[in-house]
């Protein structure tokens, strides 16, 4: 857990650094805050899903995670058909955004599993 704790955070520092670097147009400006909030939210989000206080609880804070990587995850996407094409650190915002996501998913799926056999 806490190399996912840590994961998380580090894309927030990421993000937030990535955020402060967007060209000043209003276009970006937007997406600029979306993403800020969004990113910041996983790992702040995340934090909360380690203090969980029952399995029903930790699989409804992982959805929270979940839904914030992937909006961090369209954002970059966003900036991408808004022409921001050489961007190797939006590729790789996009991209642990979306692992991110893919990993709730999949600790979802294993607490509602373990959840199911009483474990």
């Amino acid at each position: 857990m806490n190399d996912l704790k840590n994961r998380t955070k580090k894309f927030t520092v990421d993000t937030l650094r990535f955020c402060s670097k967007l060209p000043k147009e209003m276009e970006f400006q937007i997406i600029r805050g979306q993403l800020v909030r969004s990113g910041s939210s996983v790992g702040a989000n995340y934090r909360a899903v380690c203090r969980a206080k029952s399995a029903p609880d930790f699989i409804h804070k992982l959805s929270i995670v979940e839904e914030e990587a992937d909006e961090s995850a369209f954002r970059p996407e966003v900036l991408h058909d808004l022409g921001m094409t050489e961007s190797s650190e939006r590729t790789r915002l996009e991209s642990e955004a979306n692992q991110l996501v893919a990993i709730m998913v999949s600790s979802k799926k294993t607490a509602r599993a373990s959840a199911a056999s009483g474990h």
